[in-house]
Order: structure tokens, then C-alpha cells, then sequence
């Protein structure tokens, strides 16, 4: 049985580095991959960033299960160190299993940034749910904030 499942969620973060610092570990396809990874066990087959409004992104890898995920963007708004919007469409192998809105808001504050994440999303016919992408999003938020720790080569 087909069914739709809509949700919202909202992650707030404070990274002790400046929004020009933050917005960079998203703007380029070098930096992203430091962070913007599947989890243990998952590797890379497709990445691809073309990051610019109307810009596009493509991340496809192999779970250890053997299952391909895939994230498909496309940039609608980009005002650097300060905002970022963007639609994904996730699929596991062919099955499309969600579509998102997600805006990322980057404000300056007394110790570095306040991050702010809005996703909007539909859940296709029970292949994927609001918790687990709300989990996984906070993950990579934890990746984000490890790879901006690391010196820079």
C-alpha cells in the first residue's frame, strides 16, 4: 500500500568557527567529502558538486549490506556565509524513498556560528522515516564539526 508521510524537523547547532568557515565545509566538493559520508562500512561511488543556484549534487555509495544509496540535490538559493537551500530526492538502490526541502541558516554570534537546519520532508511508502533521517542529519552535523577541527593541509 502506497502511503506519504510528512514531517519537519529542526537542528540547531553552535560551532566555535566563523559562518565563513562553516559555509566553506559545504561549497566545495573537497571539504564536503571530509564530512558528508554514509556511515561505517559505506563507500563512495558517485560524487559529484556542482555548487551554484541551480547548481546540482550527486552522492551515491554502497552500504555494507550491498544496498546503493543515492542523494540527488539541486541548489535553489546560495547567499554565501549566510544561507543555503536546497530539494533532495534519497533513493536506496532504485526505490525513491524521500523528497526533503532543506534550508541551512549560518548567524555570526559571540563564539563562532549558530547553525540552523530546517528540513521539510515527504517518506515514501515506508522505505525511510522522519527519526532516522533526523538522526542521520545530526551525524553528519557531529562530522561536520570533527572535519572543521582538523587542521587544514
Amino acid at each position: 500500500m502506497r502511503k506519504e508521510v510528512h514531517d519537519t524537523f529542526v537542528i540547531r547547532r553552535q560551532f566555535r568557527f566563523t559562518p565563513s568557515q562553516v559555509f566553506a565545509a559545504w561549497s566545495s566538493k573537497e571539504a564536503k567529502g571530509q564530512w558528508f559520508v554514509g556511515p561505517p562500512g559505506w563507500n563512495a561511488s558517485v560524487r559529484e558538486l556542482d555548487f551554484r543556484v541551480g547548481g546540482f549534487e550527486r552522492l551515491e555509495g554502497k552500504r555494507p549490506d550491498g544496498t546503493l544509496s543515492k542523494f540527488h540535490a539541486r541548489y535553489h538559493q546560495i547567499i554565501p556565509n549566510e544561507r543555503i537551500v536546497y530539494v533532495y530526492d534519497m533513493y536506496s538502490d532504485d526505490i525513491q524513498t524521500s523528497v526533503s526541502l532543506v534550508t541551512i541558516s549560518l548567524q555570526p554570534s559571540k563564539t563562532g556560528t549558530d547553525l540552523l537546519i530546517t528540513e521539510q520532508g515527504v517518506f515514501l511508502d515506508g522505505h525511510d522515516d522522519p527519526r532516522g533521517r533526523e538522526h542521520g542529519t545530526n551525524v553528519l552535523m557531529d562530522q561536520l564539526e570533527r572535519s572543521l577541527q582538523r587542521p587544514s593541509g
